[in-house]
């Protein structure tokens, strides 16, 4: 995410767009409610924590107030029941999911603890080999600044608690980016399998690293579905629109200022747009 999104300014603009569109964004959710038609948002995070902050950190208190105004405005929800909602035909009632990409350990200092004492459900996509091997992401060495990740025993205690844990490749690639098939396959069943085994949960869903369009890859897709995965994750900003098929669950960045997230989550128009921009260009098997 680009550090530009935090200043105050930007923020404040975006915060005075939001309210003076409300009128319109209320008529458009009444109007969404009345058909049933309300769109889940999902939102994906990576590391909550008060030091070392980067693109991709949020701070405790800025979290834990993302959390709070969504509890007050959204049903928050797993990404099963999101998919059932989705599928069913029929949604009247906002609602959102909460997901983390990557597996960072700072995680299990405040953000873990919060929404499982709060009965909060999420999903935690974590890479295989980092969260085996305890070896810091390769962004984050890029950066000067090596941050530990998830260990084994972490995700499991996580899965124990209810936590649904995720794939995210063995080694975070640009899976957009590989065509052979033997390492599609080890990058995205084989490194999901032994994570699960090493676990002992089944893992039902996949986030694509990095997840924009250009990172997508239609074998990946046809990998997923023919394994019995129950959906995979992109990350490029879009609402998920109800009647479709919920495999593919598109996310909006967490890691922003509260003042992106308000603006995306309450009708904005030009997330519509997003989602129907992707959902034409999807790499289709």
């Amino acid at each position: 995410m680009d550090p530009a999104l935090r200043h105050p300014a930007k923020s404040r603009l975006i915060d005075a767009w939001r309210i003076a569109t409300s009128p319109w964004r209320q008529m458009q959710l009444n109007r969404a409610k009345r058909a049933g038609t309300v769109p889940v948002g999902i939102l994906f995070y990576h590391r909550v924590s008060d030091s070392s902050s980067n693109p991709w950190t949020i701070s405790s208190n800025g979290f834990e107030k993302q959390v709070n105004w969504l509890n007050d405005h959204f049903d928050i929800v797993s990404l099963d029941e999101a998919q059932r909602r989705i599928r069913s035909g029929t949604n009247s009632v906002p609602t959102v999911c909460l997901t983390f990409d990557d597996g960072y350990a700072d995680n299990c200092s405040f953000a873990v603890p919060l929404l499982i004492g709060r009965q909060i459900p999420f999903a935690y996509f974590v890479t295989t080999w980092h969260t085996k091997s305890g070896r810091p992401f390769e962004h984050d060495v890029q950066r000067g600044c090596p941050l530990q990740p998830n260990s084994v025993e972490a995700i499991r205690a996580m899965a124990d608690a209810g936590v649904e844990i995720g794939g995210h490749s063995r080694q975070h690639l640009d899976l957009g980016q590989i065509h052979d098939p033997e390492i599609l396959m080890d990058e995205v069943i084989v490194a999901t399998q032994e994570m699960s085994e090493l676990i002992g949960h089944r893992i039902r869903y996949f986030a694509f690293p990095f997840g924009q369009i250009e990172n997508l890859n239609s074998a990946v897709f046809k990998l997923l579905r023919d394994h019995g995965f129950e959906g995979i994750c992109s990350a490029y900003g879009g609402w998920n629109e109800i009647g479709t098929d919920g495999f593919h669950l598109q996310r909006f960045h967490g890691d922003s200022e509260i003042a992106y997230i308000k603006n995306w989550l309450t009708m904005d128009p030009r997330k519509r747009h997003v989602w129907q921009t992707a959902i034409a260009e999807e790499l289709v098997p």
